[in-house]
């Protein structure tokens, strides 16, 4: 990896700024504090690996120039050459993963939206199965997930499973998980032992804050209903289920979960916000290269992007061309590599377009 260069006058500056602010006594107020702490401590280890790099670099040329010897001490040196020269290529790893360009999502909360595609109740049954998987993986990442909707079924699955993620930069974490999730497997019901396909279709989609996405009042159309199917005390039996359309791009949420309207009407905004910044997210998408569409998936969420294949244990994410077994540990939430691979091959193609 070739040398990364860093302005290490600019940077100190801009931490100096910002240590100054941070120390002010009604910093915690400002609406950015988040923010500016946050990219205080992204500076402040971006200086660290710098002063070790420039450490290490001055390390490697005295040992250089004792391994041009003979005796025992030319032999050593030989050795901490080699070994410095992997930290150096370790923290330009290091270095690259923390400068390359990143998205400006990437901090934000997250709405995901789980439907039941393809195959009929095994789709279903297979939604359920992905919706624990996630709640699994926000659970070991200490990452809060909260029930916005759900349309179940009579054999346990989903039709429509609608969630939010809260967290240290959760839509860093999920993004890539959206798009048509195919499984193959012999349903419990097949007698004939015959492998059937079905699909999945996931939406990830970043949380808008009402700064994100302006929303005319005048172009919603708000419908108030009585809730049906599954619900609990009262939710069946008051006018609290709330449908909002938005005329303008014909989107439509509901929510009927609550049995307030008012807190039904607060969820179904918070999705319509987030479907709309999506479509603006796709529109910006359209201008990127080739493979980074392929990698963060397309608007209508229409191509497959992973497999699941039970009687093989082999899971395949077709973006990436990357295969694993274990497919019972990633229904219990350990997809870590699958993230962190994805991860990897976004900084990867986002170093490649800034460069």
């Amino acid at each position: 990896m070739p040398r990364i260069e860093l302005n290490i006058e600019e940077l100190m500056a801009e931490k100096k700024d910002l240590d100054a602010f941070l120390s002010q006594p009604n910093a915690y107020s400002d609406p950015d504090f988040s923010k500016k702490n946050k990219r205080l401590l992204e500076l402040t280890n971006i200086l660290e690996k710098a002063t070790l790099r420039e450490t290490l670099e001055a390390q490697l040329i005295e040992a250089k120039e004792l391994a041009q010897g003979s005796d025992e001490l030319a032999e050593l040196a030989k050795l901490e050459v080699s070994e410095t020269e992997d930290q150096l290529e370790t923290l330009e790893a290091e270095l690259f993963t923390m400068l390359a360009p990143k998205d400006p999502n990437d901090d934000k909360n997250v709405i995901v939206e789980i439907r039941a595609g393809a195959g009929g109740d095994e789709a279903s049954l297979f939604a359920a199965e992905l919706y624990r998987m996630y709640l699994r993986y926000c659970e070991a990442h200490n990452l809060k997930t909260e029930l916005i909707s759900e349309s179940a079924n009579d054999t346990g699955g989903y039709k429509e499973v609608v969630f939010g993620v809260k967290g240290d930069a959760a839509y860093s974490q999920l993004k890539f998980e959206s798009g048509v999730h195919r499984v193959q497997r012999v349903p419990a019901t097949e007698s004939q032992g015959r492998i059937h396909t079905s699909t999945v279709t996931v939406a990830v989609l970043p949380e808008a804050e009402e700064t994100d996405i302006e929303i005319n009042p005048a172009d919603l159309r708000i419908d108030i209903y009585r809730a049906s199917g599954h619900g609990g005390q009262s939710v069946n039996t008051t006018d609290s289920a709330v449908r909002i359309t938005h005329l303008p791009s014909g989107l439509v949420v509901t929510n009927q979960d609550e049995k307030s309207q008012l807190k039904n009407k607060e969820k179904a905004m918070s999705v319509l916000r987030s479907r709309l910044l999506q479509q603006k997210i796709d529109e910006e998408n359209a201008k990127l290269t080739a493979e980074r569409r392929s990698l963060i998936g397309s608007g209508d969420r229409s191509e497959k992007i992973r497999t699941y294949n039970f009687p093989q244990d082999r899971i395949t994410d077709h973006r990436i061309g990357y295969s694993r077994s274990g497919i019972p540990q990633a229904m219990d939430g350990r997809i870590d590599d699958l993230v962190e691979h994805s991860q990897a091959y976004e900084r990867e193609l986002a170093a490649q377009n800034a460069s």
